[in-house]
């Protein structure tokens, strides 16, 4: 062969290198994007695995996009996302399985634009529960470097410096919501204010950080609590303009199923991250003793499961709620595991799970998990407006697979190694 044929032949070979390793970088990239999708639409989903997992992978079948968790048409900056995805990341720490981080990082990568802006939301409404898919960003940061995440997440710390304020000091839950402080947003907000504290504070900031943490428990403490029942009412109205509104009290009428399960994964969620030596520890602790202890007293103790309204469970229309119980489960498990919570309730949260276990929880032929009995939706005031009544709870929507449940659910199932 002549040297100029001889040439041409090594620069063919060279290109046909390039062009396979292109394709294959391709490929790699393309099927790391699409191992979400992996052992439930084609495999299902093998009851070999822990429930924790198997919930996870039905989530990823029900919802592949995690921009779209909550039965969405389209993207959006919610809550439920940050829940379902918290739980994801524990999932992926104990499995190790690739396909659960992208499932994560394609949320962040979808509702995070290039500048740090977060797509859908507005800080201007001041709306607590967008503050709680900052979670996603604060596991994200440290493991990719990305400022983009880091932005995002200081614009949600620069919503709670701004948060509007009961005249003592508590987050509206919403900037519509005037004077009002729901149990709802104690676990929206302040588990990430924690987090990003210990990450980002130092010192007298840090410190006027967690204070200001501890003081919204003891506010919702202070004006919800019932002291006769030892349960918490849903919402708290300064003002007591609100039709909801007790005259006296301001409070709600009411004992909702779900906000006492916020409001006990935040005290749970927030202890991770408050300093050994802060005095409001044992504060939470307390309060959390006291929150149990209620709860206790309201299981149905056949099922080991709560109603939706939590103290009326031989009213009709009442209903054994599969949400506020999986919050219940995790609360109970996980403090106990850490020593905040008597070892009884370790027992307590494996009678509740088995109670979903036995009657919330299906499962198709393919391996889907499905949980049923969720309220979908419970608020207070609004338009339509939402009196609170025992009426208006038990006559919201139920459906099955509510990421208010399945994110709880999956994080009572690891706490109990499930």
């Amino acid at each position: 062969m002549k040297k100029r044929e001889y040439s041409l032949a090594l620069s063919s070979v060279a290109i046909l290198l390039v062009i396979l390793v292109m394709f294959s970088c391709k490929n790699e990239n393309k099927n790391t994007a699409e191992t979400s999708n992996i052992d439930t639409a084609e495999e299902g989903i093998s009851k070999d695995l822990k429930w924790s997992e198997r919930m996870l992978l039905s989530e990823i079948k029900r919802f592949p996009e995690a921009s779209k968790l909550d039965f969405r048409d389209e993207p959006k900056w919610s809550y439920t996302n940050g829940l379902v995805l918290t739980a994801a990341q524990k999932v992926y720490e104990e499995t190790n399985k690739q396909k659960y981080y992208v499932y994560i990082y394609d949320y962040a990568d979808t509702m995070i634009t290039a500048q740090g802006e977060i797509k859908t939301y507005d800080i201007e409404k001041y709306n607590l529960d967008m503050i709680k898919s900052g979670d996603v960003l604060l596991y994200l940061y440290p493991k990719t470097k990305e400022e983009r995440f880091k932005k995002a997440a200081d614009t949600l710390r620069k919503q709670l410096e701004n948060q509007p304020r009961t005249t003592d000091g508590g987050f509206w839950h919403k900037k519509r919501y005037t004077h009002q402080m729901w149990l709802d947003g104690l676990y929206m907000a302040e588990p990430f204010y924690a987090h990003y504290t210990k990450m980002f504070s130092e010192g007298e900031k840090a410190q006027k950080a967690y204070d200001e943490i501890v003081r919204q428990f003891d506010l919702i403490q202070e004006h919800t609590l019932d002291e006769e029942t030892g349960l918490l009412y849903h919402g708290w109205d300064e003002s007591k303009e609100q039709k909801w509104a007790n005259n006296e009290t301001g409070t709600s009428p009411n004992f909702w199923s779900r906000a006492m399960g916020w409001y006990g994964m935040a005290m749970v969620d927030v202890l991770d991250y408050l300093p050994e030596d802060h005095p409001g520890r044992e504060k939470l602790i307390d309060y959390l003793e006291s929150y149990a202890e209620a709860l206790l007293k309201v299981q149905d103790q056949e099922t080991g499961l709560w109603y939706q309204v939590l103290d009326k469970g031989d009213k009709e229309g009442n209903y054994l709620e599969a949400t506020g119980s999986s919050m219940f489960a995790y609360t109970f498990a996980k403090a106990a595991n850490n020593g905040y919570l008597p070892e009884k309730y370790l027992a307590e949260a494996e009678k509740t799970y088995q109670g979903i276990l036995n009657n919330l929880i299906t499962v198709e032929e393919d391996g889907t998990v499905n949980l049923n009995q969720c309220c979908a939706v419970a608020g207070l005031g609004g338009d339509p407006y939402r009196d609170a009544s025992f009426e208006y709870y038990v006559n919201e929507e139920i459906r099955s697979n509510d990421p208010k449940g399945t994110g709880p659910f999956i994080l009572a199932s690891l706490e109990l190694n499930k």
